[in-house]
């Protein structure tokens, strides 16, 4: 397993070799030459906190109100953990709608995001001043298939870090056909890397480690984060960050995670990236004892893995978007047990795993294809080497199936065309019922809000299987950084653009009696 040196986050130091692939297989050499060293940014503080042993996390968090986001981002500063910001967008922003954005904010409307772009720089530099520094950077999540005026108009207001990619924010959220999306991004890349030339150090996050939330097995999961990383450096950037979501296994997600931090030793050609875990992205548990429990889990799985940084939800997911005071209190429950977790014997999975193995070939398939990736994804999804469980976008084959399997792992059902052999799918070929699919949906729920049902009264709820306690259900929402500290700015709408994708390309413009209906 490569080192990770303290300035560079989790990737290798610059000028290491790099692990020579099993049998002899090719590995695009890194070249870090050519890699301009980073400056003081978003990566970097990821970088240094990794260093000295901290996990960096991160709220997912938007509101329309100016006074509201500032209220958000500083006490997500004052808050008693290491974090990073967030600017979570809303809906009209996503899909480019700016102008049904002004109008809803005239009318008094209010969104499930910051719309940045049809806000003045003036009014998003005024949210921003006092929150904003070296000490405490700000991300932008915007879920996004033609970001281009949200790259503009971040980057005007002194902001450099954000995320996205071009199938993990084309295919589960809209209608844009692939090949747009990927033209977009290129174009979005280069924009975002001009920064560097106003003394900026850019920083783009993959969100392909969570295509469709759910469901969809972690090797495919892996490839896409790792394909779409390797699609920024190729368009001028250097440091990003490459993205997992917790799934329904904790065993096969460290395995997952071991791979991705293999595969992007091998692939990347920069030493300057990191892994960032997201808490589990599917339905949510209904109760308060089973969703801390399942953020527990996910803070234990980035710490055992060694990821750099998590976002995190909260226990009000279920229900709605979450107020301030609820991201504060999930911040801090968070970072309790990724501290608790650092004194338990270390758990990195070994790398060489079926996860693994089943990633690698979807990337080599894709790169055998043509090793410029904005060139060769679209082609792979055109013949269904990717192939994403459940997806409805026309670009997807629509071909693969995955199950639950006895042991919570996921597994393929059916392939399709995908560079797979037929031990994928050994033992696992009974057709998948309606009825099926929405167990597997409400798996995690129904695990998680039975264990806390079970032994809500006085049960550690940061303590899994294997893992140490914290504090009870009741502590933990009495605990510093609950509703009665940091108070209530709960917001009306639908949820933040990066969990649910959309099933309307376009959103109608708001009136105030459909503000809860919004998509």
């Amino acid at each position: 397993m490569t080192a990770e040196p303290a300035r560079t986050g989790e990737g290798p130091a610059a000028g290491t070799e790099r692990a020579a692939a099993p049998g002899g297989a090719r590995v695009v050499p890194a070249a870090v030459r050519g890699v301009p060293v980073r400056r003081s940014g978003f990566g970097e503080f990821v970088a240094r906190a990794h260093a000295r042993g901290e996990l960096v996390v991160q709220p997912r968090m938007g509101f329309s109100d100016p006074g509201e986001m500032r209220a958000g981002l500083l006490a997500t500063k004052r808050a008693g953990a290491t974090t990073v910001g967030t600017l979570t967008l809303d809906s009209y922003t996503r899909v480019g709608e700016h102008d049904a954005a002004r109008r809803a904010l005239e009318a008094g409307v209010r969104l499930n995001g910051y719309p940045i772009v049809a806000q003045s720089a003036a009014r998003t530099r005024a949210v921003l001043d006092g929150a904003l520094d070296e000490g405490f950077p700000v991300q932008v999540r915007h879920g996004s298939a033609r970001p281009q005026r949200i790259m503009t108009a971040l980057a005007e207001v002194g902001l450099h870090a954000t995320e996205g990619g071009p199938a993990s924010y084309c295919l589960p959220y809209g209608r844009v056909p692939l090949r747009e999306s990927v033209e977009n991004w290129v174009e979005c890349c280069r924009l975002l890397a001009a920064v560097r030339e106003t003394g900026g150090e850019p920083h783009l996050e993959t969100f392909g480690g969570c295509m469709m939330g759910q469901l969809c097995p972690p090797s495919l999961l892996v490839a896409i984060s790792l394909l779409e990383g390797l699609f920024f450096c190729q368009n001028g950037l250097s440091d990003v960050s490459l993205s997992y979501a917790q799934q329904t296994s904790g065993v096969q997600d460290e395995e997952a995670v071991a791979a991705l931090r293999r595969l992007a030793a091998e692939f990347l050609p920069t030493p300057y990236w990191h892994i960032v875990v997201y808490t589990y992205m599917g339905v949510f548990p209904q109760t308060p004892e089973g969703a801390a429990d399942l953020l527990a889990a996910s803070a234990r799985l980035a710490v055992r893995s060694g990821a750099s940084r998590l976002i995190v939800k909260t226990a009000a997911e279920a229900f709605g978007i979450p107020t301030v005071g609820e991201n504060v209190t999930a911040l801090e429950h968070a970072a309790r047990v990724a501290a608790a977790e650092r004194s338990a014997p270390p758990g990195r999975a070994d790398g060489d795993s079926e996860v693994y193995a089943e990633a690698r070939a979807f990337v080599e398939a894709v790169l055998d294809l043509d090793g410029v990736v904005a060139r060769s994804l679209p082609r792979a999804f055109e013949r269904g080497y990717l192939d994403v469980p459940f997806c409805l976008h026309p670009d997807n084959a629509g071909r693969s199936r995955s199950t639950i399997d006895d042991s919570g792992r996921l597994r393929w059902t059916a392939v399709g065309a995908m560079p797979l052999g037929r031990s994928s799918v050994a033992g696992l070929t009974r057709p998948l019922t309606s009825g099926g699919l929405l167990s597997s949906l409400s798996y995690m729920q129904h695990s998680y809000d039975r264990a806390g049902l079970d032994g809500a009264a006085g049960r550690p709820i940061a303590a899994g299987p294997a893992g140490p306690a914290a504090l009870t259900a009741h502590e933990a929402y009495q605990a510093p950084g609950s509703l009665q500290n940091h108070g209530s700015h709960q917001t009306h709408g639908a949820r933040q653009p990066d969990e649910t994708p959309e099933t309307h390309e376009t959103p109608r413009t708001p009136t105030p009696e459909s503000t809860r209906n919004r998509p």
